[in-house]
């Protein structure tokens, strides 16, 4: 398999992450878990999701990830917000990095009633070496390392490699996904753009009461 040079960082990291999954016990058993083929490559092969694959217009999954500190954090704990979801397989790689950076600076422009996530499997301690170098903290960095629920509740386990496929998701503040991206391969960027329009145009208006503001 042939990689392109720009992307050695983050194949190094994924065979990285093979060591590290054969060598320690998940809560999940992965071979129960439904398998997704021939939609996301890496370099020019097909992997293998692990999870069941959700779909526009269902009820968002529930799940559980780990902030930096190793607290629990659910989709319940944002109730009320309109979601967008950004996917990276490591934080530590060129392409996760840019995509977590150009996140942050959307995130600053949106209304108060849209959140953005990241979520990695990278370790907690490793988001926030990242976040606090890079000076995220316009958006929420979560981890999938403890339980691998979000990622077997998404579809997005990739098999043997113990990371995520990069993928963005908006969910609106009923709790439906109106928007989902799997990108067609893990080297490239999602489509910014696109989902920056959805979640605007999906987040509820904010108004404002300027007659209450004179007061």
């Amino acid at each position: 398999m042939k990689f392109p040079t720009s992307n050695i960082s983050l194949y190094a990291f994924i065979i990285a992450s093979l060591a590290f999954s054969t060598s320690h016990a998940l809560t999940l058993d992965l071979n129960k878990l439904t398998t997704t083929n021939n939609i996301v490559k890496a370099g020019d092969k097909y992997i293998t999701l692990l999870g069941q694959q959700v779909n526009v217009d269902e009820q968002a999954p529930q799940f559980k990830v780990v902030d930096e500190n190793f607290s629990a954090v659910t989709l319940a704990d944002f109730q009320g917000q309109t979601i967008l979801i950004s996917v990276v397989p490591s934080l530590d790689t060129g392409v996760c990095s840019i995509q977590t950076k150009r996140f942050n600076e959307e995130a600053e422009k949106l209304p108060k009633n849209i959140t953005i996530l990241t979520i990695s499997n990278d370790l907690p301690f490793a988001q926030k070496r990242f976040c606090d170098v890079e000076k995220i903290d316009n958006i929420k960095v979560l981890s999938d390392s403890v339980w691998r629920d979000f990622g077997a509740r998404y579809g997005l386990l990739i098999k043997d490699m113990g990371l995520l496929t990069r993928a963005i998701f908006i969910i609106n503040d009923q709790g439906t996904i109106v928007y989902k991206e799997l990108v067609a391969n893990i080297s490239q960027h999602p489509n910014y753009d696109k989902a920056l329009a959805k979640v605007r145009y999906t987040a509820p208006v904010i108004v404002v009461d300027r007659e209450k503001d004179k007061t």
